[in-house]
C-alpha cells in the first residue's frame, strides 16, 4: 500500500509504503536506486544484509536509513516480513536533518546514529498498530520535525529537479547549465550535498525509472527497442548495460520478477 502524506510534509516525503510478505522460507530481495533516499521500519523481524556458505547471517537493524545507492544491495528475509518504508524526496533527508546527503552515499545506517531517540518511540509504537494508526504516529513525528527547523533555501535544488525529471533524465550538463545560470561544478557541489549524487548520475536513475514506467505500460505490440529510444537511450546495449549496473539483471529478467515496489523486487535463487 502507497499512502500520500499530508501537503505540509510533501517537500521532504513523497509517499509511505506499507509491505507484507508472508513467506516463512528464506526470500531474497532487490533493492535498487529510485533517486530518493528511505527510511526502513522492520515490524516483525529483521531483514538480513547477507547469508555466507556456512549459512551464517548477518542481520540489519530493525528499523534503518539507506542513502542513494551505488547500484544494488540484496536483502533476505527467513520470517514473515512487514515493512513501512518512508520515501524521502531527493533532498528530502537534507531539509529534515540538514546533514549532506553525500554523508548517506551507499550506506545502511541505523536510525538511532541519525534521529534522536524519539524515533526508538515510534518505532516502537508502529509495531503495535494497524495501518491506520501507523500513518498518523509518521505524520505527527515528521511533523514535529519540520516545525522545529528552518526551511533551507532550495531555489537551486528544486528547479535543477523540475528541469530533470520535465525531461525524464535526459539533458546535458550544458543544458543545466544554461537552465540555471549556475556552472556545472557549483550545481554538484549542490547536489551532492543536497540529494547525494551529482546531476548526471541524478539524471541516469530518472531515466532508468521513465523506461521502467514505459516498460510497465508499454501496449503488447510494443518491443524493446521501441521503449528504449523513447526512453532516451541510444540503443539496446546502451540500455542493457545501464539496466544492469542499477539492478544486476537485463530489462526482460525485470519483467518476471515479484516487484514490491518499483525499486525493491523478490528474486527467485537465494
Amino acid at each position: 500500500m502507497q499512502v500520500s502524506p499530508p501537503k505540509e510534509l510533501s517537500p521532504y516525503i513523497k509517499h509511505y509504503l506499507f509491505l507484507d510478505n508472508t513467506e516463512t522460507a528464506v526470500q531474497k530481495f532487490r533493492l535498487f536506486s529510485d533517486g530518493n533516499t528511505g527510511l526502513v521500519f522492520s515490524v516483525k523481524s529483521k531483514l538480513i544484509s547477507g547469508i555466507n556458505k556456512f549459512n551464517a547471517k548477518d542481520y540489519l537493524p530493525t528499523s534503518f536509513l539507506y542513502g542513494q545507492l551505488n547500484g544494488f544491495k540484496d536483502l533476505y528475509s527467513e520470517n514473515e516480513i512487514t515493512l513501512i518504508i518512508v520515501v524521502f524526496q531527493p533532498n528530502g533527508i537534507h531539509q529534515l536533518l540538514g546533514i549532506p546527503a553525500n554523508e548517506f552515499h551507499d550506506a545502511i545506517i541505523p536510525v538511532e546514529d541519525v534521529f534522536d531517540q524519539k524515533i526508538t518511540v515510534l518505532q516502537e509504537k508502529l509495531s503495535q498498530q494497524n495501518n491506520q494508526l501507523r500513518i498518523e504516529l509518521l505524520n505527527h513525528f515528521f511533523t514535529s520535525m519540520i516545525t522545529a527547523k528552518p526551511i533551507l533555501n532550495q531555489f537551486i535544488i528544486d528547479n535543477s529537479l523540475n528541469f530533470i525529471i520535465a525531461n525524464k533524465g535526459h539533458f546535458s550538463i550544458n543544458q543545466l547549465v544554461q537552465y540555471t545560470g549556475y556552472t556545472g561544478r557549483h550545481l554538484e557541489r549542490k547536489f551532492k550535498e543536497c540529494i547525494g549524487l551529482n546531476p548526471k548520475k541524478f539524471g541516469n536513475v530518472v531515466r532508468l525509472h521513465h523506461f521502467l514506467k514505459l516498460l510497465k505500460d508499454k501496449p503488447d505490440n510494443t518491443n524493446l527497442t521501441t521503449i528504449c529510444y523513447d526512453a532516451g537511450f541510444s540503443d539496446q546495449s546502451h540500455l542493457i548495460k545501464e539496466f544492469k549496473k542499477h539492478t544486476g539483471i537485463t530489462p526482460k529478467e525485470y519483467l518476471y520478477t515479484g516487484k514490491l515496489t518499483n525499486n525493491l523486487i523478490k528474486r527467485f535463487s537465494v
